[in-house]
Protein backbone atom coordinates (compact mmCIF):
# COMPACT_ATOMS: atom_id res chain seq x y z
CA UNK A 1 0.00 0.00 0.00
CA UNK A 2 1.25 3.36 -1.14
CA UNK A 3 -1.05 6.19 0.37
CA UNK A 4 0.17 8.47 2.82
CA UNK A 5 -1.02 7.02 6.34
CA UNK A 6 -1.59 9.47 9.55
CA UNK A 7 -0.70 6.17 11.60
CA UNK A 8 2.83 5.74 10.77
CA UNK A 9 3.90 9.24 10.14
CA UNK A 10 4.85 11.93 12.31
CA UNK A 11 2.37 13.89 14.19
CA UNK A 12 2.50 17.16 12.06
CA UNK A 13 3.08 15.22 9.03
CA UNK A 14 0.50 16.16 6.15
CA UNK A 15 -0.07 15.57 2.50
CA UNK A 16 -1.56 18.92 1.53
CA UNK A 17 -2.80 19.56 -1.85
CA UNK A 18 -0.14 17.94 -4.23
CA UNK A 19 2.95 16.99 -1.57
CA UNK A 20 4.15 15.77 1.57
CA UNK A 21 5.00 18.31 4.50
CA UNK A 22 6.68 17.61 7.70
CA UNK A 23 6.52 20.26 10.23
CA UNK A 24 4.84 23.12 8.20
CA UNK A 25 7.60 22.39 5.65
CA UNK A 26 7.33 21.28 1.83
CA UNK A 27 9.36 17.48 1.31
CA UNK A 28 10.07 19.18 -1.84
CA UNK A 29 11.77 22.28 -0.23
CA UNK A 30 13.84 19.76 1.97
CA UNK A 31 15.25 17.78 -0.99
CA UNK A 32 16.49 20.74 -2.99
CA UNK A 33 18.29 23.04 0.50
CA UNK A 34 19.30 20.19 1.61
CA UNK A 35 19.61 17.10 -0.53
CA UNK A 36 18.72 13.90 -0.33
CA UNK A 37 18.93 10.97 1.41
CA UNK A 38 17.87 12.96 4.37
CA UNK A 39 16.81 11.75 7.98
CA UNK A 40 14.04 14.68 8.49
CA UNK A 41 12.89 14.49 12.22
CA UNK A 42 9.59 16.19 13.21
CA UNK A 43 10.95 18.44 16.47
CA UNK A 44 7.42 19.05 18.14
CA UNK A 45 6.59 15.14 17.67
CA UNK A 46 9.61 14.03 19.55
CA UNK A 47 8.82 16.35 23.06
CA UNK A 48 5.13 14.96 22.63
CA UNK A 49 6.19 11.06 22.46
CA UNK A 50 8.75 11.59 25.26
CA UNK A 51 6.24 14.01 26.96
CA UNK A 52 4.02 11.06 27.09
CA UNK A 53 6.13 7.85 28.10
CA UNK A 54 7.32 10.62 30.93
CA UNK A 55 3.55 11.78 32.41
CA UNK A 56 2.29 7.70 31.79
CA UNK A 57 5.22 6.41 33.97
CA UNK A 58 4.17 9.29 36.65
CA UNK A 59 0.57 8.95 36.33
CA UNK A 60 0.95 4.82 36.41
CA UNK A 61 3.31 4.24 39.18
CA UNK A 62 2.73 7.82 41.20
CA UNK A 63 5.46 8.35 44.18
CA UNK A 64 7.21 4.90 42.61
CA UNK A 65 7.93 6.59 39.51
CA UNK A 66 11.78 6.51 38.74
CA UNK A 67 12.80 7.65 35.48
CA UNK A 68 12.58 7.43 31.80
CA UNK A 69 15.67 6.72 30.36
CA UNK A 70 15.49 7.96 26.55
CA UNK A 71 17.75 4.97 24.57
CA UNK A 72 20.70 6.70 23.28
CA UNK A 73 21.47 3.50 20.77
CA UNK A 74 18.31 4.38 18.99
CA UNK A 75 19.87 7.54 17.51
CA UNK A 76 21.64 10.40 19.37
CA UNK A 77 22.98 13.55 18.51
CA UNK A 78 23.90 16.63 20.81
CA UNK A 79 20.36 18.44 19.87
CA UNK A 80 18.56 15.64 20.63
CA UNK A 81 20.51 15.23 23.82
CA UNK A 82 19.70 18.75 24.48
CA UNK A 83 16.19 18.01 23.86
CA UNK A 84 16.36 14.72 26.55
CA UNK A 85 17.13 17.22 28.60
CA UNK A 86 14.91 19.92 28.26
CA UNK A 87 11.83 17.24 28.89
CA UNK A 88 13.58 16.32 31.77
CA UNK A 89 14.16 12.64 31.51
CA UNK A 90 17.18 10.75 31.47
CA UNK A 91 19.73 9.27 29.15
CA UNK A 92 20.56 5.61 29.01
CA UNK A 93 24.40 5.17 26.89
CA UNK A 94 25.85 2.13 26.23
CA UNK A 95 29.03 3.48 24.87
CA UNK A 96 32.03 6.14 25.61
CA UNK A 97 31.17 7.60 22.61
CA UNK A 98 27.22 8.18 23.18
CA UNK A 99 28.49 9.12 26.78
CA UNK A 100 30.66 11.91 24.98
CA UNK A 101 27.77 13.13 23.40
CA UNK A 102 25.96 13.62 26.42
CA UNK A 103 29.15 15.24 28.18
CA UNK A 104 29.50 17.58 25.02
CA UNK A 105 25.84 18.92 26.32
CA UNK A 106 26.66 19.14 29.91
CA UNK A 107 23.65 16.54 30.41
CA UNK A 108 23.12 16.40 34.15
CA UNK A 109 24.71 12.91 34.96
CA UNK A 110 22.90 12.01 37.56
CA UNK A 111 20.11 11.06 35.06
CA UNK A 112 22.37 9.05 32.99
CA UNK A 113 22.83 5.37 32.77
CA UNK A 114 25.62 3.53 31.86
CA UNK A 115 24.64 0.34 30.17
CA UNK A 116 26.46 -1.98 27.43
CA UNK A 117 27.77 -5.55 28.04
CA UNK A 118 31.23 -4.95 27.43
CA UNK A 119 32.60 -1.88 28.40
CA UNK A 120 35.72 -0.87 28.84
CA UNK A 121 38.03 0.43 31.48
CA UNK A 122 38.23 3.58 29.89
CA UNK A 123 34.55 3.68 29.45
CA UNK A 124 33.61 2.82 33.09
CA UNK A 125 36.47 5.58 34.24
CA UNK A 126 34.66 7.85 31.99
CA UNK A 127 31.70 7.36 33.20
CA UNK A 128 32.83 7.31 37.15
CA UNK A 129 34.36 10.74 36.75
CA UNK A 130 31.99 12.23 35.24
CA UNK A 131 29.29 11.43 38.03
CA UNK A 132 26.99 8.66 35.91
CA UNK A 133 23.99 7.76 38.57
CA UNK A 134 24.00 4.75 37.89
CA UNK A 135 26.01 1.37 35.94
CA UNK A 136 24.23 -1.19 34.61
CA UNK A 137 25.98 -4.45 35.69
CA UNK A 138 26.85 -7.02 33.29
CA UNK A 139 29.15 -10.15 33.86
CA UNK A 140 31.29 -10.77 36.64
CA UNK A 141 34.29 -9.50 35.11
CA UNK A 142 32.70 -6.24 35.34
CA UNK A 143 31.69 -6.52 38.66
CA UNK A 144 35.36 -6.38 39.73
CA UNK A 145 36.59 -3.67 37.18
CA UNK A 146 34.12 -1.21 38.57
CA UNK A 147 34.57 -1.87 41.66
CA UNK A 148 38.29 -1.46 41.35
CA UNK A 149 38.00 1.75 39.18
CA UNK A 150 35.38 3.50 41.36
CA UNK A 151 37.94 2.41 44.70
CA UNK A 152 40.55 4.28 43.14
CA UNK A 153 38.92 7.21 42.16
CA UNK A 154 37.43 7.23 45.87
CA UNK A 155 33.73 7.09 44.52
CA UNK A 156 30.96 4.72 45.73
CA UNK A 157 29.46 3.97 42.42
CA UNK A 158 25.29 2.80 42.53
CA UNK A 159 24.65 -0.02 40.12
CA UNK A 160 22.18 -2.15 38.99
CA UNK A 161 22.48 -5.68 37.62
CA UNK A 162 21.05 -6.75 34.55
CA UNK A 163 19.10 -10.12 34.90
CA UNK A 164 17.98 -12.09 31.93
CA UNK A 165 14.70 -13.71 33.38
CA UNK A 166 13.84 -16.60 30.89
CA UNK A 167 11.48 -14.10 28.95
CA UNK A 168 11.46 -14.48 25.54
CA UNK A 169 9.19 -11.71 23.72
CA UNK A 170 7.30 -12.50 20.55
CA UNK A 171 10.21 -11.10 18.26
CA UNK A 172 12.70 -11.52 15.98
CA UNK A 173 15.43 -13.86 17.22
CA UNK A 174 18.37 -11.06 16.84
CA UNK A 175 16.72 -9.03 18.89
CA UNK A 176 15.43 -11.16 21.66
CA UNK A 177 17.18 -10.34 24.56
CA UNK A 178 15.87 -11.83 27.81
CA UNK A 179 15.96 -16.20 26.83
CA UNK A 180 18.76 -17.35 28.53
CA UNK A 181 20.85 -18.26 25.07
CA UNK A 182 21.94 -14.50 24.87
CA UNK A 183 25.10 -12.09 25.67
CA UNK A 184 23.70 -10.09 28.04
CA UNK A 185 23.40 -9.44 31.73
CA UNK A 186 22.97 -12.60 34.29
CA UNK A 187 21.03 -15.60 34.12
CA UNK A 188 17.98 -16.03 36.40
CA UNK A 189 17.43 -19.70 35.97
CA UNK A 190 20.81 -20.48 36.10
CA UNK A 191 21.79 -18.99 39.76
CA UNK A 192 23.76 -16.12 38.20
CA UNK A 193 21.89 -13.45 39.00
CA UNK A 194 21.86 -14.27 42.43
CA UNK A 195 25.62 -14.82 42.50
CA UNK A 196 26.11 -11.69 41.02
CA UNK A 197 24.22 -10.02 43.93
CA UNK A 198 26.29 -11.91 46.31
CA UNK A 199 29.90 -10.49 44.90
CA UNK A 200 28.51 -6.86 44.29
CA UNK A 201 27.43 -7.02 48.16
CA UNK A 202 31.24 -7.65 48.70
CA UNK A 203 32.80 -4.38 47.65
CA UNK A 204 32.04 -1.40 49.80
CA UNK A 205 32.98 0.83 46.53
CA UNK A 206 30.01 -0.59 44.73
CA UNK A 207 26.02 0.46 46.33
CA UNK A 208 23.67 -2.29 44.87
CA UNK A 209 20.22 -0.19 44.66
CA UNK A 210 18.32 -2.55 42.10
CA UNK A 211 17.64 -4.82 39.11
CA UNK A 212 17.24 -4.28 35.22
CA UNK A 213 15.90 -6.33 32.48
CA UNK A 214 15.31 -6.28 29.29
CA UNK A 215 13.26 -8.21 27.33
CA UNK A 216 13.59 -7.78 23.52
CA UNK A 217 12.44 -4.79 20.65
CA UNK A 218 9.08 -4.22 18.72
CA UNK A 219 7.01 -5.27 21.39
CA UNK A 220 3.07 -5.10 20.66
CA UNK A 221 1.33 -5.61 24.59
CA UNK A 222 2.52 -5.91 27.98
CA UNK A 223 2.29 -9.53 28.78
CA UNK A 224 6.28 -10.01 28.28
CA UNK A 225 6.92 -6.89 30.40
CA UNK A 226 4.56 -8.08 32.97
CA UNK A 227 6.04 -12.33 33.16
CA UNK A 228 9.86 -10.48 33.13
CA UNK A 229 8.71 -8.25 36.18
CA UNK A 230 7.04 -11.21 38.05
CA UNK A 231 10.54 -13.23 38.06
CA UNK A 232 12.24 -9.81 38.89
CA UNK A 233 10.14 -9.09 42.20
CA UNK A 234 10.72 -12.90 43.01
CA UNK A 235 14.04 -12.27 42.93
CA UNK A 236 13.65 -8.89 45.16
CA UNK A 237 12.26 -10.86 47.70
CA UNK A 238 14.80 -13.70 47.65
CA UNK A 239 17.04 -10.24 48.45
CA UNK A 240 14.84 -9.06 51.15
CA UNK A 241 15.04 -12.31 52.99
CA UNK A 242 18.26 -12.48 52.77
CA UNK A 243 19.91 -9.53 53.93
CA UNK A 244 16.88 -7.60 55.81
CA UNK A 245 16.54 -5.18 53.57
CA UNK A 246 15.24 -3.87 50.19
CA UNK A 247 16.20 -2.79 46.79
CA UNK A 248 14.91 -0.05 46.39
CA UNK A 249 14.90 0.18 42.08
CA UNK A 250 13.60 -1.89 39.05
CA UNK A 251 13.99 -0.83 35.33
CA UNK A 252 12.64 -2.75 33.22
CA UNK A 253 13.95 -1.51 30.14
CA UNK A 254 12.43 -0.80 26.65
CA UNK A 255 11.44 -3.04 23.44
CA UNK A 256 7.89 -1.07 23.14
CA UNK A 257 6.44 -1.34 19.40
CA UNK A 258 5.89 1.33 16.82
CA UNK A 259 3.79 0.81 13.79
CA UNK A 260 5.79 0.69 10.46
CA UNK A 261 3.68 -1.04 8.05
CA UNK A 262 -0.60 -0.28 7.90
CA UNK A 263 -2.22 -2.46 10.09
CA UNK A 264 0.59 -2.21 12.99
CA UNK A 265 -0.43 0.18 15.97
CA UNK A 266 2.49 1.58 17.98
CA UNK A 267 2.07 1.15 21.77
CA UNK A 268 0.60 3.57 24.00
CA UNK A 269 2.33 4.65 26.99
CA UNK A 270 -0.38 5.33 29.18
CA UNK A 271 -2.04 1.88 28.42
CA UNK A 272 1.27 -0.19 29.16
CA UNK A 273 2.14 1.41 32.04
CA UNK A 274 -0.75 1.05 33.50
CA UNK A 275 -0.97 -3.08 32.94
CA UNK A 276 2.71 -2.91 34.55
CA UNK A 277 1.38 -1.10 37.41
CA UNK A 278 -1.66 -3.22 37.87
CA UNK A 279 1.22 -6.34 37.91
CA UNK A 280 3.91 -4.91 39.88
CA UNK A 281 1.40 -3.49 42.86
CA UNK A 282 -0.26 -7.09 42.87
CA UNK A 283 3.33 -9.38 42.99
CA UNK A 284 4.74 -6.63 45.76
CA UNK A 285 1.95 -7.18 48.14
CA UNK A 286 1.88 -10.92 47.19
CA UNK A 287 5.38 -11.44 48.44
CA UNK A 288 5.19 -8.33 51.32
CA UNK A 289 7.81 -5.93 49.53
CA UNK A 290 7.21 -1.94 48.91
CA UNK A 291 6.78 -1.11 45.39
CA UNK A 292 10.48 -0.19 44.09
CA UNK A 293 10.95 2.63 41.61
CA UNK A 294 10.01 1.94 38.18
CA UNK A 295 11.90 3.37 35.63
CA UNK A 296 11.76 2.29 31.85
CA UNK A 297 14.22 2.88 28.93
CA UNK A 298 12.22 3.87 25.74
CA UNK A 299 13.83 4.53 22.95
CA UNK A 300 12.17 3.32 19.45
CA UNK A 301 9.01 4.54 20.82
CA UNK A 302 10.03 8.04 20.89
CA UNK A 303 12.49 8.34 18.01
CA UNK A 304 11.06 6.00 15.77
CA UNK A 305 7.88 7.79 14.51
CA UNK A 306 9.40 10.95 14.79
CA UNK A 307 11.31 11.31 10.96
CA UNK A 308 10.60 10.37 7.84
CA UNK A 309 13.15 9.56 5.29
CA UNK A 310 13.45 11.33 2.17
CA UNK A 311 14.64 9.68 -1.14
CA UNK A 312 15.25 10.56 -4.91
CA UNK A 313 14.55 7.82 -7.46
CA UNK A 314 17.23 7.25 -10.24
CA UNK A 315 16.47 4.48 -12.18
CA UNK A 316 13.65 1.96 -12.17
CA UNK A 317 13.63 -1.29 -14.28
CA UNK A 318 10.89 -4.05 -14.67
CA UNK A 319 12.23 -7.92 -14.51
CA UNK A 320 10.29 -10.70 -15.25
CA UNK A 321 9.47 -13.49 -12.88
CA UNK A 322 8.18 -16.91 -12.76
CA UNK A 323 4.93 -17.63 -14.39
CA UNK A 324 5.06 -14.36 -16.72
CA UNK A 325 4.91 -12.36 -13.67
CA UNK A 326 6.44 -8.81 -13.51
CA UNK A 327 8.43 -6.80 -11.02
CA UNK A 328 9.25 -3.18 -11.14
CA UNK A 329 13.02 -2.17 -9.34
CA UNK A 330 12.92 1.22 -7.91
CA UNK A 331 16.63 2.40 -7.00
CA UNK A 332 17.14 5.23 -5.11
CA UNK A 333 20.00 7.21 -3.89
CA UNK A 334 20.73 5.82 -0.38
CA UNK A 335 20.09 2.23 0.52
CA UNK A 336 21.21 -0.40 3.29
CA UNK A 337 24.03 2.27 4.16
CA UNK A 338 21.81 4.30 6.08
CA UNK A 339 18.54 2.02 7.19
CA UNK A 340 20.10 -1.72 7.52
CA UNK A 341 17.20 -2.97 9.42
CA UNK A 342 15.31 -4.70 6.59
CA UNK A 343 18.56 -6.70 5.64
CA UNK A 344 19.58 -7.25 9.28
CA UNK A 345 15.78 -8.01 10.81
CA UNK A 346 13.72 -8.37 7.51
CA UNK A 347 12.13 -5.12 8.73
CA UNK A 348 9.21 -3.54 6.58
CA UNK A 349 8.34 -0.41 5.83
CA UNK A 350 5.96 1.81 3.57
CA UNK A 351 6.49 4.44 0.56
CA UNK A 352 5.07 6.85 -1.07
CA UNK A 353 5.43 9.62 -3.58
CA UNK A 354 5.79 12.96 -1.57
CA UNK A 355 6.64 14.94 -3.99
CA UNK A 356 2.93 15.08 -6.13
CA UNK A 357 0.11 13.10 -6.86
CA UNK A 358 0.35 10.07 -8.70
CA UNK A 359 -1.40 7.72 -10.81
CA UNK A 360 -4.26 5.36 -9.50
CA UNK A 361 -2.63 2.52 -10.79
CA UNK A 362 -0.51 0.23 -8.79
CA UNK A 363 2.61 -2.24 -9.78
CA UNK A 364 4.24 -4.41 -7.89
CA UNK A 365 7.74 -2.80 -6.87
CA UNK A 366 10.79 -3.06 -5.00
CA UNK A 367 12.54 -0.58 -2.95
CA UNK A 368 16.41 -1.22 -3.31
CA UNK A 369 19.21 0.86 -2.91
CA UNK A 370 22.68 1.70 -4.92
CA UNK A 371 24.78 -0.50 -3.07
CA UNK A 372 26.70 -3.77 -4.52
CA UNK A 373 24.76 -6.06 -2.75
CA UNK A 374 21.77 -8.15 -3.66
CA UNK A 375 20.49 -7.75 -0.57
CA UNK A 376 20.07 -4.02 -0.81
CA UNK A 377 16.79 -4.01 -0.18
CA UNK A 378 14.77 -0.93 1.74
CA UNK A 379 11.01 -2.41 0.46
CA UNK A 380 11.02 -5.39 -0.31
CA UNK A 381 6.97 -5.56 -1.99
CA UNK A 382 4.80 -2.66 -1.94
CA UNK A 383 2.67 -1.49 -4.77
CA UNK A 384 3.52 1.90 -6.02
CA UNK A 385 2.26 3.92 -8.87
CA UNK A 386 3.21 3.08 -12.49
CA UNK A 387 4.28 6.46 -13.41
CA UNK A 388 6.43 6.41 -10.72
CA UNK A 389 10.32 7.36 -12.02
CA UNK A 390 13.54 9.30 -12.12
CA UNK A 391 13.73 12.26 -10.00
CA UNK A 392 10.82 11.89 -8.30
CA UNK A 393 10.94 11.83 -3.94
CA UNK A 394 10.20 9.15 -2.28
CA UNK A 395 9.42 9.19 1.71
CA UNK A 396 9.21 6.12 4.01
CA UNK A 397 8.23 7.16 7.95
CA UNK A 398 9.05 5.73 11.09
CA UNK A 399 13.13 5.80 10.00
CA UNK A 400 14.20 7.91 13.34
CA UNK A 401 15.24 4.71 15.22
CA UNK A 402 18.21 2.73 14.13
CA UNK A 403 18.33 4.25 10.75
CA UNK A 404 20.86 6.86 11.35
CA UNK A 405 22.56 5.07 14.55
CA UNK A 406 23.73 2.28 12.57
CA UNK A 407 24.59 4.08 9.81
CA UNK A 408 27.54 3.00 7.48
CA UNK A 409 29.83 4.25 4.70
CA UNK A 410 29.69 0.75 2.18
CA UNK A 411 30.63 1.94 -1.00
CA UNK A 412 31.89 4.98 0.37
CA UNK A 413 28.75 6.55 0.17
CA UNK A 414 28.71 9.81 2.69
CA UNK A 415 25.87 8.98 5.42
CA UNK A 416 22.89 11.56 5.32
CA UNK A 417 22.23 14.65 7.14
CA UNK A 418 19.69 14.89 9.85
CA UNK A 419 17.37 17.74 10.01
CA UNK A 420 14.65 19.06 12.70
CA UNK A 421 11.87 20.68 11.15
CA UNK A 422 8.96 22.80 13.33
CA UNK A 423 6.01 25.36 12.88
CA UNK A 424 7.24 25.86 9.33
CA UNK A 425 11.16 25.81 9.41
CA UNK A 426 13.91 23.55 9.35
CA UNK A 427 17.57 23.61 10.19
CA UNK A 428 20.32 20.97 10.44
CA UNK A 429 21.00 19.05 13.31
CA UNK A 430 23.74 16.71 11.78
CA UNK A 431 25.46 17.62 8.57
CA UNK A 432 26.19 15.54 6.06
CA UNK A 433 29.46 13.51 5.29
CA UNK A 434 31.28 14.33 2.64
CA UNK A 435 33.67 12.75 0.49
CA UNK A 436 36.25 14.72 2.40
CA UNK A 437 35.63 13.62 5.69
CA UNK A 438 35.72 10.00 4.64
CA UNK A 439 39.24 10.64 3.04
CA UNK A 440 40.26 12.57 6.07
CA UNK A 441 40.88 9.64 7.79
CA UNK A 442 43.37 8.16 5.41
CA UNK A 443 47.15 8.08 5.94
Amino acid sequence: MSSFDPAIFSINSRFDSDHLTIGGVSAIDLAEQFGTPVFVVDEADFFTRATHWKRALEESFGPHAGTVYYAAKSFISKEVARWVNKIGIGLDVCTGGELEVARAVDFPAARIELHGNNKSEAEIRCGIEYGVGTIVIDSFVEIERVARIALELGMVQKVYIRVTPGVEAHTHEFISTAHEDVKFGFSLASGAAWQAIELIKKYPSLQLSGLHSHIGSQIFNSDGFAAAAKKLIQLLARYRDTFNTELPELDLGGGYGIAYIPGEVTLDPYIVMKELAGVITSECAAVKIAVPRISIEPGRAIVGPTTTTLYTVGTTKEVELDGGLRRRYVSVDGGMSENIRPALYGAEYLAIIANRNSSPEQVNSRVVGKHCESGDIIIREIELSRDLGPGDLLAIPATGAYGRSMASNYNHLPRPAVVAVIDGKARMIVRRESIADLLSLEL
